[in-house]
């Protein structure tokens, strides 16, 4: 097996276990912006000990660390938004609206970097826009965490162009520890402004603690630093076109965990397919051009 088929069945496993990071936000009873704090400071922690014990070096040019900073803000409005739509929704709306990711992607190069804009991406794109019609006719009830959660999504595109640059000249393990401290610190200032913070921020049931530090370690330093790593050899579309898997995997094993809760209406699945298929068709066409593009090259 070749680097590259590696490093594609690492980002289907490390997309499997985003998929159930869903269901540890569903399962912790703490509201979404603690939740993301506890995250990604445990996340921290942890990375930091992995740096200390394989002795990387962490220092960075001051322009460079200016760019984590804005990514850590980025994942964790991301991070918030996302759970907090889980929480006021249901963790099937959530990943459905957050399978528009690899269509953000497209809509970000176009318009800030000026790529063209390919007919076919923009029928996808339309085609996408039925789907989440049909989604919010379907489930009008939870039109807000439809919102919120496409917010997420977008703020994930965002981020993913963003670390595919980063990743060409830094280390995934420092670039996640610095992302990852800069969205605990900016987490952190909120939670003090709105007096969130007190003598009982820290008492959580232990079942809490147990699905945080599996959310932390696991779900989070882990797959945050291998995602970033896989980004050497896959481009940031191929990223969030891989990613529409977890709603796949996340709905699945939260219908096999929540049962009733998370079944929803028929024309639920038909706008969730209809996005999925759009987005798998647009990044099979896009495969197959670069195949060609490569093969003429060889000529």
């Amino acid at each position: 097996m070749n680097a590259i088929t590696k490093n594609y069945f690492h980002l289907h496993f490390i997309i499997f276990i985003w998929g159930f990071t869903a269901i540890l936000g569903a399962l912790i009873s703490i509201d979404a912006i603690p939740l993301v704090w506890f995250r990604v400071t445990l996340a921290t922690l942890f990375l930091y000990a992995f740096i200390r014990l394989k002795k990387v070096k962490i220092q960075v040019p001051f322009s460079v660390l200016l760019r984590y900073i804005f990514g850590g803000v980025l994942i964790a409005i991301h991070w918030i938004t996302f759970f907090y739509a889980i929480k006021i929704a249901t963790i099937s709306i959530a990943l459905a609206a957050m399978s528009t990711g690899a269509l953000f992607v497209t809509l970000i190069q176009w318009v800030v970097f000026k790529k063209k804009l390919i007919p076919y991406e923009l029928l996808f794109s339309l085609l996408a826009i039925v789907g989440l019609v049909v989604i919010f006719n379907a489930e009008g009830q939870y039109f807000i965490g439809i919102v919120i959660a496409l917010l997420s999504s977008f703020l994930s595109a965002c981020f993913s162009i963003l670390n595919s640059n980063l990743i060409k000249n830094n280390s995934a393990t420092v670039i996640s520890f610095y992302e990852l401290f800069f969205a605990s610190i900016f987490i952190g200032i909120v939670l003090l402004i709105n007096g969130t913070v007190n003598s009982h921020f820290f008492v959580l049931s232990s079942t809490d603690w147990l699905y945080l530090l599996l959310l932390a370690s696991v779900c989070t330093a882990y797959a945050f630093a291998a995602s970033n790593q896989v980004l050497k050899s896959v481009s940031p579309f191929t990223m969030m076109l891989s990613i529409n898997l977890e709603p796949i995997y996340g709905i699945i094993l939260a219908i096999i965990i929540f049962r009733e809760k998370e079944i929803m209406t028929a024309n639920f699945y038909y706008g969730a397919l209809l996005i999925l298929v759009t987005v798998i068709l647009n990044g099979v066409i896009k495969l197959k051009k670069k195949n060609k593009t490569t093969k003429l090259s060889e000529i």
